[in-house]
């Protein structure tokens, strides 16, 4: 943003700058304004009973969310003198109604981020945007900020616990401050969501906290750089405040634009912030945690479940010692559930697309689009529309696409990516891969398993995705497809029965051209050999051509019965170098493909973490209300 900085500098008269600053769009001062408002809308549950968060709160939390419900206000939290608030984001149309006043203006910066000439084509359009991204620079306080009002400890904040086998309470909306080693520029900073443990474990209560962060993340990049001093490393975990706050912790943001800067943009409030203790504090956070995060130890963190639909399992990951933790006079614990998609967090992947959708060609030259799959767990899948830009006259087969995908395997969050579907977009110009099934139709109409799959083998995944050869290990496969339609995808099963081999049955049409079939139970690594028995007998039957695609599990009745079943349960339970398989198989010279339906093994494996499973209640709904 310098170039508009400067531009403010020499040609706007500091008249009407500070009007501007003086005067822009506010929105929500704190998390209880915006709660507020939510209930003069019509958009907020009061829940005046004591409830248990021990597995009670997010019960109800999960029941209302899957009605599309309101959010939730729990006035009374069992152990707890705070209230807590969720759900805030539960629908796309709340998400939108919360940032109705600046979610416009911070889509004109970030356009202008994409591409500075945009101020010269439409130059009305943008001209508030230099003033957006001025008037959102954070705001230091030199007096006493809301959240210093009081002082509270671990033991006395709303414990919530989601999940059965969860290994104790965790933060689930949190805001993660750090600064490198040596700085006091609060530009420097990183704002982070990475998830709290409060008890449980062998954490000693209100002196202990687990947080669960890889070293190549922001905060992690600064624990790196402090294990290289003697300093401190102090660390600030702020809970609530303004809705955009805990948003911009997890927006993946253009290079030069910080969280703090972008949280003000979105709030269109300036990020209050105050230093105590030589500890930065949000000033209009609910909540804030101080502490030293201990440079050389870590501590179990987990079992959590997770937002793949299991639980990611203990394993050791830094502790902090907690200093102080402080709140605001009138403080909501601000949570959500995480687990299987969708959950209220894919509000977050929503508003994200509609800010960033226009930086993706700069991110990814040639890119047209591209779409983390919420339903398969985020990170397991990635459809994508390629441009083939050059070799007009040659034959079409996937070329530039495959450099392309390369770029996106290489970069930032998406390569985590464990399956990429990429097509090319000239194929079919109206090509959308936000609509998944069609995308589906699109590409399994046209591709060639023969040359279109592209493995990645020994190599890191996501670190909550067991489905790998080891933690944090296992593969990755791209399938690219370019050219005409190659066949027509069947939707019902073939008129004459399906001959399958003994242990194999309840054959389900999954989607067009995707036939999913029950198989034995896996037990091991001979297990992989009941998948060639599959191949052999479906290369012998008549009547499959329409089908490119074979899904192997354990409930096709289940996979077949939604969209969001059939993603879940193939790319979150399968690893792309072990899992795939092939009617008519073979290598050639390294490169491995099939001639007839690719098979995707995803039965449950001994290996997995274990899928996420709501308690049961005897309540409803109602029992809470009124």
């Amino acid at each position: 943003m310098i170039a508009t900085e400067l531009f403010l500098i020499i040609f706007v008269p500091k008249q009407t700058l500070n009007k501007f600053l003086n005067n822009a769009t506010m929105s929500y001062s704190s998390l209880r304004a915006c709660v507020q408002d939510l209930e003069k809308h019509g958009q907020l549950l009061r829940i005046k009973k004591e409830v248990d968060p021990n597995l009670e709160m997010a019960e109800i939390h999960r029941r209302i969310f899957e009605e599309g419900g309101p959010a939730i206000l729990f006035e009374k939290v069992k152990g707890s003198p705070f209230q807590a608030v969720s759900n805030i984001y539960g629908t796309y149309e709340r998400t939108d109604f919360i940032f109705r006043h600046t979610l416009e203006k911070v889509k004109r910066v970030i356009e202008l981020k994409a591409d500075p000439a945009n101020f010269f084509k439409k130059p009305t359009r943008y001209l508030s945007a230099p003033f957006t991204a001025l008037s959102a620079l954070p705001l230091r306080s030199w007096g006493k900020t809301p959240v210093q009002w009081g002082e509270t400890t671990i033991d006395q904040l709303p414990l919530i616990k989601s999940w059965p086998m969860d290994g104790g309470a965790f933060v689930t909306m949190p805001q993660v401050f750090s600064l490198p080693p040596g700085s006091r520029n609060i530009m420097e900073s990183n704002l982070g969501m990475y998830r709290i443990q409060l008890d449980g474990n062998d954490y000693i209560t209100n002196k202990e906290i687990g947080l669960h962060y890889q070293l190549h993340r922001g905060i992690g990049v600064h624990h790196t750089l402090y294990n290289e001093t003697n300093e401190d490393f102090r660390c600030s975990i702020f809970v609530g405040g303004p809705p955009s706050h805990a948003f911009s912790a997890i927006m993946p943001l253009p290079e030069g634009l910080s969280e703090l800067t972008f949280a003000g943009m979105l709030a269109g409030r300036r990020f209050r912030y105050t230093w105590q203790d030589g500890y930065v504090l949000s000033g209009d956070a609910d909540f804030v945690i101080t502490g030293t995060i201990r440079k050389g130890e870590k501590k179990p963190e987990g079992p959590f479940g997770d937002h793949l639909g299991y639980y990611s399992l203990t394993h050791d990951f830094p502790v902090m010692d907690v200093h102080k933790v402080y709140y605001r006079k009138d403080a909501l614990w601000h949570f959500s559930v995480v687990g299987r998609p969708p959950m209220e967090d894919s509000s977050f992947g929503y508003l994200i697309h509609k800010i960033v959708k226009l930086l993706t060609p700069q991110e990814f030259p040639g890119i047209k689009q591209i779409h983390a799959v919420d339903a398969a767990g985020v990170h397991p899948l990635l459809l994508a529309i390629g441009n083939e830009r050059y070799m007009p006259f040659r034959e079409r087969v996937p070329e530039e696409i495959l450099t392309q995908a390369n770029h996106i395997l290489g970069s930032g969050q998406t390569s985590l990516a464990k399956f990429l579907v990429i097509a090319a977009a000239e194929d079919n110009p109206n090509l959308d891969c936000h609509d998944i099934a069609s995308f589906f139709s699109h590409v399994l109409e046209r591709v060639d398993w023969t040359r279109d799959l592209h493995f990645h083998t020994k190599t890191t995944i996501d670190t909550l995705d067991y489905s790998g050869s080891g933690w944090n290990a296992g593969s990755k496969v791209v399938m690219a497809c370019r050219g005409d339609k190659r066949r027509t995808l069947a939707t019902t099963l073939p008129g004459t029965a399906l001959n399958l081999p003994a242990g194999f049955s309840g054959p389900q049409v999954a989607q067009p051209g995707v036939l999913a079939i029950s198989g034995p139970a896996f037990h091991g690594h001979e297990s992989y050999g009941d998948v060639q028995v599959l191949a052999d007998a479906l290369g012998k039957q008549a009547g499959l051509e329409g089908f490119p695609l074979v899904v192997l599990c354990d409930d096709p009745q289940f996979l077949a019965a939604t969209l969001n079943n059939f993603l879940w349960v193939t790319f979150t339970r399968a690893n792309p170098s072990h899992d795939l398989h092939g009617v008519d198989s073979f290598t050639e010279n390294k490169h491995w493909g099939c001639r007839g339906a690719l098979i995707i093994d995803a039965r449950k494996k001994p290996h997995h973490a274990p899928e996420l499973v709501a308690p049961e209640f005897g309540w409803k709904i109602g029992d809470w209300v009124g």
